[in-house]
């Protein structure tokens, strides 16, 4: 894999063991909850579980992208595109599901479609 893919992947990674620390670890805070749209507490009780959850899925794709990265070679590098690709469809998912998560979306899947596209063409 090129190196410039490679930044793109390990940008994808870090920005997705964010991702994990605003899910799992920051969620409490007001203003975290109202980045997820959450603007209650009762919303925000019912949503805390699911967003521990959903951290530990991107902390897990991340370790993926930045594990396959550290592993290097053909299977590592397989990892990271991999993981990369969940990060695209993650993203995908989210501006389906709700278009006020254009923003959100856009910062979760641009990083890893260009680490794809910069893999398979230079």
């Amino acid at each position: 894999m090129n190196t410039v893919a490679q930044i793109f992947v390990a940008l994808a990674g870090i920005l997705h063991v964010l991702f994990f620390a605003l899910e799992s670890v920051l969620f409490r805070k007001p203003s975290v909850q109202q980045r997820f749209l959450v603007r209650t507490e009762a919303e925000a009780e019912a949503a805390r579980p699911w967003a521990f959850n959903q951290g530990f899925y991107n902390l897990f794709l991340a370790a993926g992208a930045i594990g396959g990265l550290i592993a290097g070679g053909d299977r590592g590098h397989a990892i990271a595109l991999f993981s990369c690709a969940c990060m695209l469809g993650a993203g995908l998912v989210l501006i389906g599901s709700d278009r006020r998560m254009a923003k959100s979306a856009a910062i979760q899947a641009v990083p890893p479609i260009l680490a794809l596209v910069l893999a398979a063409v230079l």
